[in-house]
């Protein structure tokens, strides 16, 4: 909206949140029903009723009802059950003053799901539905469970779909197969060997923020017949000589994306210590760019090797701006995001695992600025990098690999977001599938840590 409105598309008209902003937001959520061609679109509001961040979306949300019907529309209130222990009881209050909060913003709830850690019960499922004027066999309980991937499960064993079906009057073509996800859940709870793959990250404070990369090792491990253990390493840490006990129990170690400088070198110096020690290694986006800085690093015999992003001078510049990019002032006009095409090189690990179809184009998704420097690719491909994903016209370096190594990957694009329950991303399972191989050759692996 601001970049409209210095394009002059409002011709100096005041923007306001109602209808400008809301109208944006009901648009977008035009784009994805009509581009998707679902019957059905799923829109999550986060945050909580009430926050002041949230506000033109709910109202878009209402204004959306009057958009399409309210025969195909529905309202679904996620809210929580709080537990009072010093009398074991649950309270309803927060539900009741949420559903209240959100009639003054014009919208009436059709289904409540009502989270708990204890078991709810059908009194206070009644309570709910009286006092939030919602039927009751639409207050849907939902008890914390310790498999994540069980709520499905969960849900439909208290006829969660039949009820929303029936509210947007649609006709269920086929019974649901949930063997799959019933065999999944299975898994979960097998006692499984175990394999220790470490994060190193600059923002593993708070672990949510590589929650996509830590499902996406889930899956894998999963797959694999594999119990997954995570070593929380931070990078800034490994700078400091700290945290590299922690980084020689894993079998493997996945280094994610970031921005700015901070916790770069240490970084790199898990890099290395993968490519030295031939330790499993999965760069993702910055991970990908300071493994190439390292490699650069052992090429040039140089600790000038750097990105421009860090170090603008530098002697090195292995990941630079491209040419096109560097006259653009405006950080979001650099940057890549969404959906690219890639096209891998055959006989590289990148094409092993993902093994796709004759005529199948890969598409992963992107976000970040930075690209590799085409300046370096034949001194890499020299010296043992394969670059075995390239964009379709073969400027952008999109995959690159080690070719003397069990698997040292590094993908400019995000791969964990692709990444599904009962769908693992091919390079993370093949990350995993290199770990375990590691982890159950002992005499190999004591070898390599000899000198670390």
């Amino acid at each position: 909206m601001i970049g409209k409105e210095r394009h002059g598309d409002f011709l100096g008209g005041t923007i306001q949140v109602i209808p400008h902003i809301t109208s944006e937001i009901k648009r977008r959520m035009k784009i994805v029903a009509r581009n998707s061609g679902a019957d059905v679109v799923l829109i999550e509001v986060g945050g909580t009723v009430g926050d002041i961040e949230s506000q033109p979306f709910l109202e878009a949300m209402r204004q959306m009802r009057t958009d399409v019907g309210r025969d195909d529309s529905l309202f679904l209130h996620v809210t929580w059950l709080p537990y009072i222990g010093a009398t074991g009881e649950l309270k309803t209050k927060p539900t009741q003053h949420s559903v209240r909060e959100l009639r003054s913003l014009g919208i009436s709830p059709d289904v409540i799901v009502a989270r708990s850690d204890y078991p709810v019960s059908d009194d206070l499922c009644q309570k709910i539905a009286l006092f939030c004027d919602v039927e009751e066999r639409a207050v849907i309980p939902l008890v914390t469970t310790n498999v994540l991937y069980e709520v499905p499960l969960l849900l439909e064993k208290v006829k969660m779909a039949e009820i929303v079906m029936s509210k947007l009057g649609l006709q269920a073509r086929r019974e649901p197969d949930w063997r799959e996800w019933e065999k999944l859940a299975a898994e979960v709870r097998r006692d499984k060997p175990r394999v220790r793959i470490g994060i190193i990250g600059k923002y593993i404070e708070l672990h949510d923020a590589y929650m996509s990369v830590r499902e996406a090792l889930k899956h894998a491990a999963l797959a694999l017949g594999q119990e997954l253990e995570i070593e929380w390493i931070h990078s800034a840490d490994l700078e400091k000589g700290r945290g590299w006990d922690q980084v020689r129990t894993c079998d493997g170690v996945v280094v994610p994306g970031g921005f700015g400088a901070r916790g770069i070198e240490g970084k790199i110096a898990a890099a290395r210590y993968a490519r030295e020690g031939q330790v499993p290694y999965l760069g993702l986006c910055l991970g990908m760019q300071v493994m190439c800085i390292e490699f650069g690093r052992h090429v040039f015999n140089s600790d000038e090797a750097n990105s421009t992003e860090f170090d603008a001078a530098t002697k090195y510049p292995i990941i630079d701006l491209m040419h096109d990019q560097k006259s653009i002032a405006d950080m979001g006009g650099t940057m890549r995001l969404g959906l690219y095409p890639c096209t891998l090189t055959s006989d590289s690990k990148a094409d092993e695992a993902y093994d796709l179809p004759d005529g199948v184009t890969l598409r992963e998704r992107h976000r970040h600025r930075w690209e590799f420097n085409n300046a370096y690719r034949q001194a890499f491909e020299t010296n043992g990098v394969q670059f075995s994903g390239l964009s379709p016209d073969g400027r952008l370096v999109e995959i690159a690999e080690l070719k003397d190594h069990p698997f040292m990957v590094g993908t400019q694009f995000h791969p964990e977001f692709l990444s599904r329950p009962n769908r693992p991303h091919p390079l993370f399972r093949a990350l995993v599938a290199a770990a375990v191989a590691r982890r159950d050759t002992p005499v190999q692996r004591s070898s390599q840590e000899a000198g670390h």
